[in-house]
């Protein structure tokens, strides 16, 4: 996957031409298109992850339709997407409205109103289910850091998240694993080892 957006710098998109002339750059360069620059070489991605935390909020959606429409039976495009926890995500409802994404990995943290805190998991498990249940998407999966310095807050330790909040979003037909955030964390922390047998 190419991830595109992320929280540094400045982008967006400007226009519907915009989004397709984008669409058709990463399809050339990326994916199973044809370019004499092609970044990776003769490297074909999968797919497209939509990280979009800044920027305007429009035209994502058209961008993630021109994407999709290059799929092929046999050579699907992968779109997946990285909102914040409140719901809709300001920079992607739109998008994820189009139910065009194959994953969603929600990032349940950075945001007191739905993330973990102190022993509390309701907030959590509120927006958990209120994104699986709200959009279209084939799954959708629980953003978290892999260390309390991942990120400003929503840390979750192992055993609260094994015990205590996977049983209950595991319910859910959409609930596709755990994203970590990152995995330079997660390889001091060993997170994702101690979490691994219950995902």
């Amino acid at each position: 996957m190419l991830s595109i957006g992320g929280g540094i710098g400045t982008y967006s998109l400007s226009s519907t031409v915009d989004a397709k002339n984008v669409a058709d750059y990463l399809w050339n360069n990326f994916l199973g298109g044809k370019s004499f620059s092609r970044p990776l070489g003769d490297a074909v991605l999968d797919g497209v992850d939509f990280d979009i935390e800044l920027g305007s909020t429009r035209y994502w959606d058209d961008l993630a339709r021109y994407l999709k429409g290059y799929s092929k039976l046999e050579r699907p495009v992968y779109l997946t997407a990285a909102p914040q926890c409140p719901f809709p995500d300001r920079f992607l409802g739109n998008a994820l409205e189009t139910g065009l994404f194959d994953y969603v990995w929600v990032q349940f943290y950075n945001n007191p109103q739905c993330q973990y805190s102190s022993g509390d998991i309701n907030r959590l498990v509120n927006s958990w289910n209120r994104w699986t249940t709200s959009i279209r998407a084939g799954r959708i999966f629980l953003g978290l850091p892999a260390a309390p310095q991942a990120a400003g807050s929503g840390y979750i330790p192992p055993k609260v998240l094994t015990s205590e909040i996977l049983p209950v979003i595991q319910k859910s037909p959409k609930y596709g694993g755990v994203m970590l955030w990152s995995k330079y964390f997660d390889d001091k922390n060993g997170y994702s080892l101690a979490i691994l047998q219950s995902v």
